[in-house]
């Protein structure tokens, strides 16, 4: 059988068995579609009778040298307006596993293992499916000052042994086989814009970064960037890279830093921010520079072709679907103070 054709069946094998998942409750058992989850333009699930999962890592082609990788394309200048302090919220790793699960409170409240694949998080303790902005004010944070933001992305796992969950939602039951990975070091670093000032963000802003779906979406909203803690000055936004020896896997996360001044969130969770421009660093007309922030995930792996991201099944674990989830929980007071010093030029 070509190539095309046996990856064109694999691929409807595993649009099916996403589609459906038994459930069992007091009218015994019936079945529900998938949740639309991480993008609600995804097309509707197909039902058929078999839930019996196909499991799928990432083959050599999905790894790549970090010395093969592309440069990292050059910042913008900074202009005489420029805000250039930062600001590290300091909120863990969540080295234990004590906060995961396979909602997405953000694209999919209320339902649960939206993602179909797991997540970890820091900051507020409580965020689930079913978080809403009042229980997140309500819940604690491992963040210092009182920072009780969320922030959460997919694991990685160590293909090469089976994990805890081989048999759960969002784990192996979704096709996410390996031991999950605890991150090594978790910065969450707030910046400036290059040409101007920043206002702080509103409490209760939500931004979601890159696409859970790439592979099916095409690249628009891709933001994946994996580089090695030794050489930042190559990444990759395709491919796993593999790192030299002592270096660390990290995986970089920039958000939008322009926000239009008015909306907390928009129905697709991007059009409501912006992008700085590439070229210039300034925030397209209308939009206002917010603290950009940063998440850098850094992991001592296996050697080899041994990691891969969690995805929707049909992402094929492809490492262009990496994305971040946030939504704002400072106190204002915080907020401001995290602003005023960007603004001022403070590295904090």
């Amino acid at each position: 059988m070509p190539y095309k054709e046996q990856r064109g069946n694999r691929r409807r094998r595993m649009l099916a068995v996403f589609a459906v998942v038994a459930i069992g409750g007091a009218g015994g058992i019936g079945i529900r579609l998938a949740a639309a989850a991480e993008e609600p333009t995804a097309a509707d699930a197909t039902v058929q009778t078999s839930t019996e999962p196909v499991h799928v890592k990432p083959t050599s082609d999905d790894y790549v040298q970090i010395e093969n990788a592309s440069a990292v394309p050059r910042a913008p200048r900074p202009g005489r307006n420029a805000s250039r302090g930062t600001f590290t919220s300091q909120c863990g790793r969540n080295a234990d596993g004590a906060h995961r699960n396979s909602d997405n409170f953000i694209t999919s409240p209320g339902v649960t293992n939206a993602a179909h694949h797991m997540h970890d998080y820091v900051g507020n303790t409580s965020t689930d499916g079913n978080a809403t902005d009042a229980s997140l004010a309500a819940a604690g944070t491992t963040c210092r000052f009182g920072d009780k933001s969320t922030y959460f992305w997919p694991v990685i796992r160590d293909t090469t042994t089976e994990g805890d969950d081989a048999d759960q939602p969002g784990g192996g039951a979704d096709g996410n086989l390996g031991k999950i990975i605890a991150p090594s070091a978790v910065s969450i670093q707030f910046r400036g814009n290059a040409q101007a000032k920043v206002v702080p963000m509103p409490r209760f802003l939500r931004i979601v970064t890159g696409d859970a779906k790439t592979i099916t979406n095409g690249p628009a909203n891709s933001r994946a960037h994996w580089t090695c803690s030794g050489t930042p000055n190559r990444f990759s936004a395709t491919q796993y890279v593999l790192c030299p020896r002592g270096q660390l896997v990290q995986r970089v996360h920039d958000f939008a830093g322009c926000w239009n001044g008015v909306d907390l969130d928009s129905a697709n969770h991007r059009t409501h921010v912006a992008f700085a421009d590439a070229t210039t660093g300034a925030c397209p007309a209308g939009f206002k520079a917010i603290p950009q922030l940063r998440i850098t995930l850094s992991y001592r792996v296996p050697a080899g072709d041994s990691y891969a991201v969690d995805s929707f099944p049909e992402q094929l674990r492809k490492a262009s679907t990496d994305h971040d989830d946030f939504e704002n929980v400072m106190p204002a007071r915080l907020m401001s103070m995290v602003a005023t010093m960007i603004n001022r030029g403070v590295r904090f």
